[in-house]
């Protein structure tokens, strides 16, 4: 019997313009916002915070290129503006924008398999399923 409720590999991927190019066995996302205190004359605690750009981090695990992608020629390296789509049973979330901050490979050389990348991304959205 099969689990429900938990992602997998297939319920993880990279998009880009439309397509699946990769599947992602694993992942870990930060989200951190930058803040600013408000100061007044005389005052001698801030009297407001004003919230300040936020900021998505990723580590993804395993990533597989699609056979598209691979006969396309695929490159990990050459990627940018692209979205990683996670399906959970509930909704789906969507970071867009993403660009690669790191790439870890290891084992054979020309796999298309990439062991850990790091991706920043610009947006956030949750959509329902």
């Amino acid at each position: 019997m099969e689990a429900t409720g938990f992602p997998t590999s297939a319920d993880i991927y990279l998009e880009l313009d439309g397509r699946k190019i990769a599947v992602v066995q694993g992942y870990t996302a930060r989200a951190s916002k930058s803040s600013q205190s408000v100061e007044a004359f005389g005052e001698s605690e801030p009297v407001a915070t004003i919230e300040g750009q936020r900021k998505y981090t990723l580590e993804l695990t395993r990533l597989y290129a699609t056979e598209d992608a691979v006969s396309d020629g695929i490159n990990f390296y050459e990627l940018g503006d692209f979205s990683l789509v996670i399906c959970k049973p509930d909704r789906k979330v969507i970071y867009s924008g993403c660009q690669w901050s790191a790439i870890q490979e290891e084992g054979q050389l020309n796999a298309m398999v990439a062991e850990k990348v790091t991706v920043v991304a610009s947006k956030r959205i949750e959509t329902t399923a």
